[in-house]
């Protein structure tokens, strides 16, 4: 019979005759409940919050971006174009040109990019899902979609031919601009707002999208070249093979395939270690709060000072006694970290179900429940359960057997 451990139980579960005892044992336990329970539930909260941040800019991407590694522009032959179509796991694909833009609207400025889609990007990018008044643009007009922040800032309307919107770009090859080659320097366009896009602030003052033809005009661009190329995958299509047969087919250029993670790594390593420090600073909490359980668990081993001597003749080697109080702390720990994550738990599914905490009066504060999170509260506990009942275990000596 394993005893250390039956006798461990026994001292956990069992009152002492010391209510000092009994009530600093009571306040680990809570600590460690508690401690385990906010762990928990702030992860979740995070995780909410990340799928919250990353749902719009996920929807803005394409499954794969295919860039020039160096300068601004691709080669993108009738050879390439016959290869992306007969793609047995590409769904469809669009061709992107982008570039600054200055805009000029009623003596208002702002700096945005233009990007020249072409009529495959829709089917490409659930651009519904990114709209917030009116509607997509015409193709073969000169038409644009602009995001809310540029409309504000310029303080533009949908569908305004009597004031249209002026476009901007510098003229290749017009080298410095002065006052004396200013008129020359830009090229020009007139264009109007068929909608704005909705999303995020970071976005919505980045991009105008026009008709591609109209960016590829502006520009003064060849028709072999473009800026990317946004593709939608099959589903179940396998990414890495995909990968390298785009390698294969603008061969001799050097080229970057991203895909959404990629296409937002900043966003995600931001996200990600806000998660992490905000794990560090819980945990840390919860090794303060261990403290308590190794304060309970030396009082414990004071208070049975007379049953340690008495196992001890028995037969019980120091080692087992050591293990009697280590499997106490172990269990409490172990113990009150499951029993805070079951309460963590049955609050986030509250709050997914039947929100009480809100972000504004109408959005409520985004949690997800996710196993990783019970695994790494659990494993985070037990860790430092493990640790403190080992140094608390460690103050039984030879001289309190004698």
């Amino acid at each position: 019979m394993n005893y250390p451990f039956y006798i461990a139980k026994r001292y956990l579960f069992s009152r002492s005759s010391n209510n000092a005892i009994n009530v600093i044992t009571l306040i680990a336990a809570i600590g460690v409940v508690v401690g385990a329970m906010s762990l928990f539930i702030v992860l979740s909260a995070f995780s909410g919050l990340k799928d919250f941040s990353l749902q719009f800019t996920t929807v803005f991407d394409s499954d794969l971006k295919v860039t020039p590694a160096s300068g601004k522009t691709l080669s993108f032959s009738e050879e390439t174009l016959r290869l992306l179509e007969n793609d047995e796991d590409i769904e469809v694909f669009s061709k992107v040109i982008e570039e600054r833009a200055f805009l000029q609207y009623k003596g208002r400025n702002h700096i945005a990019y233009i990007k020249g889609v072409d009529s495959n990007y829709v089917k490409v990018v659930p651009v519904d899902s990114i709209l917030f008044l009116s509607e997509w643009l015409d193709y073969g007009r000169n038409e644009v979609v602009i995001g809310t922040a540029t409309a504000l800032k310029l303080s533009v309307g949908i569908n305004d031919y009597t004031d249209p919107i002026e476009v901007y770009v510098p003229t290749p090859g017009s080298g410095q601009i002065t006052e004396l080659n200013i008129e020359n320097a830009f090229r020009r366009e007139q264009v109007v707002a068929s909608g704005f896009y909705e999303v995020n602030e970071d976005v919505n003052g980045k991009y105008i999208f026009s008709d591609y033809e109209l960016a590829q005009s502006l520009l003064s661009m060849n028709k072999d070249r473009l800026s990317s190329v946004e593709l939608k995958l099959k589903p179940n299509s396998d990414e890495e093979m995909v990968r390298e047969r785009l390698t294969s087919y603008f061969s001799g250029q050097d080229i970057v395939i991203k895909n959404r993670i990629q296409q937002n790594d900043a966003l995600y390593k931001m996200l990600n270690t806000e998660n992490i420090a905000v794990y560090l600073i819980f945990t840390l909490v919860l090794i303060i709060a261990l403290f308590n359980v190794i304060g309970s668990i030396i009082m414990m081993i004071l208070d049975k000072r007379a049953n340690i001597k008495t196992l001890f003749n028995l037969g019980a080697t120091l080692r087992q006694l050591r293990n009697i109080f280590f499997l106490q702390g172990t269990l409490m720990t172990s113990l009150g970290g499951a029993l805070g994550i079951l309460i963590g738990v049955v609050v986030v599914w509250i709050q997914m179900e039947s929100p009480f905490v809100y972000i504004t009066s109408s959005l409520p504060y985004p949690v997800k429940l996710k196993v990783i999170n019970i695994l790494v509260v659990f494993a985070t506990i037990a860790l430092l359960g493990i640790i403190a009942s080992r140094i608390a275990a460690s103050r039984v000596k030879a001289r309190l057997l004698d």
